[in-house]
C-alpha cells in the first residue's frame, strides 16, 4: 500500500502522506516509504523544492500508538524511527514546505518544525499532547524547540491544550495561517520564490541556517529517541498509550 505518494511537477515534488483510515499517524512503514521518497526527491535533478501534505481532514496524528502498544520488546518504537525521519527532514538539501491543512499532534508537530516554511489553515488545529498520555515530547523537541518561543514552549508542552493556526504562527511553529481557501495560493507563490533560487545557493543558505545549532542535530536525534523510548515503554507511559486507544482517562487523571 502507497501510504506516501509522490508526485513532481514545475520543480515541485509533492510528498501525500495518504494514511487517512490511522489519521496519517507515523508508523514505521509510513516513516520507511517517507524516507524512501525524500532519497529519490533529494537525487531527482528536477526536484527543487519538497512539499509535505495530505489526504483526508488531519495533517499528521503523531506516532502510530496501535503499533506502540503491540511492539515486542527490542523493537524499534514508531517515536524512535521517526528521529531517522526529522534527521533527514531537518539535514534535506533543498527546501522543505509542509501545506497543513487540518488538525496535527505530537510527532506531525516535529514534521512541521523539521520543514523550512510552514503554512497551515486558520481552522487547523495542533496540541502536544505527550503528557496527557504519561510521555514526553522529546524526539520532536529537536525540530519544534527552535521555532517556538519559550513561554509558549513551557505553556502547550506542560498543559497538552489545543491551539489554532493563528496562534501556531503567533508563537513560530508555523510561518503563516490563512483562511483555508487561500491555502493552495499561499504554497503556490512560496513555491514559485523557493524555485527562482539557485539550487546551490539554497542548499548553503539551509546550511548557513543551521550553523549554529549544538550539538549536531543526529546526535540530538539518537539522545532523544532513546529518552522517548523508554518513556513510552514505562508502566506510566503503557498506561496512557491504553487509555488513549480505549477512549477513557488514564488512571492518574483527578
Amino acid at each position: 500500500m502507497d501510504l506516501v505518494r509522490t508526485a513532481t511537477a514545475a520543480g515541485v515534488t509533492t510528498l501525500t502522506l495518504d494514511s487517512p483510515a490511522n489519521r496519517n499517524a507515523l508508523s514505521s512503514a509510513l516513516i520507511e516509504q517517507f524516507l524512501g521518497a525524500l532519497a529519490a526527491a533529494r537525487e531527482d535533478p528536477l526536484t527543487r523544492v519538497v512539499v509535505i501534505t495530505h489526504t483526508g481532514p488531519v495533517f499528521c496524528s503523531g506516532a502510530d500508538l496501535k503499533e506502540t502498544a503491540a511492539a515486542l520488546p527490542g523493537r524499534r518504537l514508531p517515536v524512535e524511527l521517526m528521529s531517522d525521519l526529522l534527521a533527514v527532514l531537518a539535514g534535506f538539501p533543498k527546501p522543505v514546505l509542509a501545506r497543513i491543512g487540518g488538525p496535527a499532534r505530537a510527532g506531525g508537530l516535529g514534521l512541521i518544525g523539521a520543514a523550512d516554511i510552514a503554512v497551515c489553515a486558520d481552522t487547523a488545529t495542533f496540541a502536544f499532547t505527550e503528557v496527557r498520555l504519561g510521555v514526553i515530547p522529546a524526539v520532536i523537541s529537536a525540530t519544534v524547540l527552535p521555532r517556538l518561543a519559550p513561554r509558549a514552549a513551557a505553556e502547550l508542552y506542560l498543559t497538552g491544550d489545543v491551539f489554532d493556526g493563528p496562534r501556531a504562527a503567533e508563537i513560530g511553529l508555523v510561518t503563516r495561517s490563512v483562511p483555508v481557501a487561500e491555502l493552495d495560493a499561499a504554497v503556490d507563490a512560496y513555491c514559485a520564490s523557493l524555485c527562482r533560487g539557485g539550487p546551490l545557493a539554497l542548499a548553503g543558505t539551509k546550511e548557513l541556517l543551521s550553523r549554529t545549532r549544538k550539538p549536531a542535530i543526529d546526535d540530538e536525534l539518537a539522545d532523544l529517541a532513546r529518552l522517548s523510548a523508554g518513556y513510552f515503554t514505562s508502566p506510566e507511559g503503557r498506561e496512557g498509550v491504553a487509555a488513549r486507544r480505549e477512549k477513557r482517562d488514564p488512571e492518574w487523571v483527578v
